[in-house]
């Protein structure tokens, strides 16, 4: 792959943790948008980003939204990240609370956090991991989520495979629902020892550490300069990229609401790391290390 189509690759797959990674809801239907109702599109079976319930991040965003909004709430569920630009352009929902900035194929706010993928261990591992470029990881039993379409997978899954590690991962599936790995699972091999350590979103792994009461370090994984895939995104709001007055009206909301969204990354545990000075609008936080 070129380094371009590693860096397109690696922000879809990255988009697809962040949205999930199941069927579609079928029975709802199209819509043009309407003055005092927000219509988001998120996963019912997602945590930390969200769920039917409303316990995710992205729930209690979407209430903060449209409670300074003073609009009614509606959520389209929907966990296709294949189909992601259907249901936008096809009027299914209106906003996407999490998409990566430099995703084009919408209308992207700047960010209002930047994460990163993560490494996590034991507290009391033998060996520390800081990079992928460890000999270590060679010989160590590594949890990574894999994708299984199209040759493609998660830029760990990718990166790793650049390094020669290949032969030494367990793969966990994106896919939460239909009786498959539980997002937290991978989290829970490495408190059990069934991996020595795991490459992990970094929301999933903070959200469920947290959770979890896990006593294990989280390293973001840098940019990886072998393979060219990226690790660290900013994340904004998405809409339809002809939807210019709702993308400015999303951005108002997250310059003025930066320290309770900020409290809400925090809550859910999710890893920060600071925003690139330019993209970080007047008096907003720029988050910091984590």
């Amino acid at each position: 792959m070129t380094r371009s189509r590693l860096i397109s690759s690696a922000l879809l797959l990255t988009t697809a943790l962040v949205l999930g990674a199941s069927s579609p809801v079928a029975a709802q239907r199209p819509a043009e948008m309407q003055p005092g109702i927000l219509r988001v599109c998120s996963d019912p079976d997602n945590l930390p980003n969200s769920n039917a319930g409303g316990e995710g991040f992205e729930n209690k965003l979407a209430e903060l939204l449209a409670a300074t909004w003073n609009s009614r709430l509606e959520y389209i569920w929907w966990s296709a990240p294949r189909g992601m630009m259907r249901m936008l352009n096809g009027r299914y929902c209106d906003v996407f609370l999490q998409v990566p900035t430099r995703f084009d194929m919408a209308g992207v706010t700047k960010p209002y956090y930047r994460t990163s993928y993560v490494i996590v261990q034991r507290k009391n591992a033998a060996h520390r991991v800081t990079g992928l470029d460890d000999p270590a990881l060679k010989t160590m039993r590594i949890g990574v989520h894999l994708f299984a379409a199209d040759g493609e997978n998660t830029p760990p899954a990718m990166a790793l495979s650049a390094h020669g590690v290949v032969g030494n991962l367990e793969g966990f599936s994106t896919t939460y629902a239909g009786g498959q790995n539980h997002p937290g699972d991978i989290i829970k091999a490495v408190v059990t020892d069934s991996v020595d350590v795991a490459f992990v979103w970094g929301p999933i792994a903070g959200y469920w550490a947290k959770q979890l009461g896990a006593d294990v370090i989280l390293t973001p994984v840098g940019d990886d300069s072998l393979s060219g895939i990226p690790f660290a995104y900013s994340m904004g709001m998405g809409v339809r990229r002809r939807d210019v007055a709702l993308r400015d009206s999303l951005q108002k909301f997250i310059d003025s609401k930066g320290p309770e969204i900020r409290g809400l990354l925090e809550q859910f545990g999710i890893p920060l790391i600071p925003l690139p000075s330019d993209s970080v609008a007047k008096g907003a936080p720029a988050g910091s290390a984590r």
